[in-house]
């Protein structure tokens, strides 16, 4: 995975600006995004961590009463009826902060995004 210090560490410091159990929840969506996309880049994208690869991939950052997911419009079409039971808009899906982040279904999202992107950038 490609990553410098400096981006590690404006990632940990976004991660460790929150309460114990928002760290928690950062933490697990951050191993769970940079399992499925060992390749792509971590950085800080409108003021929140962001994946690259390909162009980008996505984005999650930390509220109050939930974690946001931001796998653009496309990443939440293709899983509409698996985001059902959570509180989602057009680019974002909301995981509360009192449940555990749904692991199968983010490596999904990224997998399907990375795939994407490696189709766009072929095309070019």
């Amino acid at each position: 995975m490609k990553t410098n210090k400096k981006t590690l560490n404006e990632i940990d410091t976004y991660i460790s600006s929150f309460p114990l159990i928002t760290q928690k929840r950062l933490s697990e969506i951050r191993l769970l995004i940079k399992q499925a996309a060992p390749a792509a880049e971590e950085i800080i994208s409108y003021q929140m961590p962001a994946y690259k690869l390909h162009g980008m991939l996505v984005y999650f950052a930390g509220y109050k009463n939930h974690i946001g997911f931001y796998p653009t419009a496309s990443g939440i079409k293709q899983f509409q009826l698996e985001i059902v039971a959570y509180k989602h808009s057009k680019g974002a899906v909301q995981f509360p902060i009192n449940e555990p982040i749904p692991a199968d279904l983010v490596a999904r999202i990224v997998a399907f995004r990375i795939n994407e992107n490696e189709l766009k950038s072929l095309k070019k």
